[in-house]
């Protein structure tokens, strides 16, 4: 039996990943073709082509791929540029010793693999991305923030209003049993320059492990990256815990900074067997995706709401 599940958003990718799951296809290319249908949505704001920039007005995208049947993983982090950077990840993970590229030189390496540099920022997300800062500051000084000495004052304005983050996860099963995820997405809008958040990094944001189940998030990546939440869950499942009891314990783990520091977290996951659980910090409403061999389309699934 095969299994892919993703976030919300996932949609538009969810029938290319089935397709090679039903083609007896490997999970890990599942959710790299998933991965990349989203990232070239430009009306999904939050991955990719249309991903909302940096304070500067930069899109700054992050993705991890992991292989569930040997850990091997690859990321990139702040990578301006390039379109599919879940695919530069995966090349990260293939040929280099490395897992993770960011910067200058995750771009200098996309170049090397032979990936097409694109424009990112488009018009929509530009006017956005104006548009929330003119709420803060001026058009004079909106010009000259390239040149301005401190950002921190006008980066803390607008992050305090919890604006525009969002992540895309896929998760698959394939035919084999072999586990696999991918996690891409353009960050928090209009946060620093150079920041990640949990989705390049592997335990945090991603994590697969044929022989118990895998595991990404969605939300606040700061919450996720100080918990460790991916692996946390895997890791749960390791010591004996079902899916489902995983998934709540991986919350609750999350109870002290949810409390502290606001902000929310999806969990999506899944274990060796091929079963999938949803679960968030937030109340009932937002849902995510799944879909399998007895399946024509993906379904939607309301996350279980976690008490945090």
């Amino acid at each position: 039996m095969w299994l892919l599940m993703a976030s919300g958003n996932g949609g538009p990718g969810m029938l290319t990943a089935a397709q090679i799951l039903r083609e007896g296809g490997q999970a890990l290319d599942a959710v790299e073709r998933g991965t990349r249908c989203i990232e070239s949505n430009a009306q999904d704001e939050t991955v990719g082509l249309g991903g909302l920039p940096n304070i500067l007005g930069q899109v700054e995208l992050d993705a991890s791929i992991m292989d569930g049947r040997n850990l091997a993983a690859g990321a990139v982090g702040a990578l301006h540029g390039f379109e599919h950077p879940v695919s530069v990840a995966r090349r990260v993970m293939e040929l280099t010793p490395h897992v993770m590229l960011v910067g200058d030189g995750a771009e200098r390496f996309a170049r090397e693999m032979g990936f097409a540099p694109c424009e990112l920022l488009t018009e929509q997300a530009q006017h956005r991305w104006h548009d929330q800062l003119a709420q803060v500051i001026n058009d004079e000084e909106i010009a000259g923030l390239a040149n301005r000495a401190q950002l921190l004052p006008v980066v803390s304005k607008l992050i305090g209003r919890r604006l525009h983050h969002g992540t895309v996860n896929f998760l698959a099963r394939d035919q084999r049993g072999d586990l696999a995820c991918a996690v891409s997405t353009s960050g928090w809008g209009w946060k620093y320059p150079g920041r990640l958040g949990d989705s390049p990094i592997i335990g945090a944001g991603n994590y697969a492990d044929n022989r118990y189940g895998a595991a990404a998030c969605t939300g606040y990546g700061e919450l996720s990256m100080r918990a460790s939440t991916a692996r946390s869950t895997v890791l749960y499942m390791k010591m004996g815990l079902t899916l489902q009891e995983a998934c709540e314990q991986a919350m609750l783990d999350l109870q002290p900074l949810v409390r502290d520091s606001g902000g929310m977290l999806r969990l999506l996951a899944l274990d060796c067997n091929g079963h999938p659980f949803g679960i968030s910090t937030e109340p009932k409403g937002a849902s995510y995706l799944i879909m399998s061999d007895s399946d024509t389309g993906p379904q939607a699934l309301e996350y279980r709401s976690a008490a945090v």
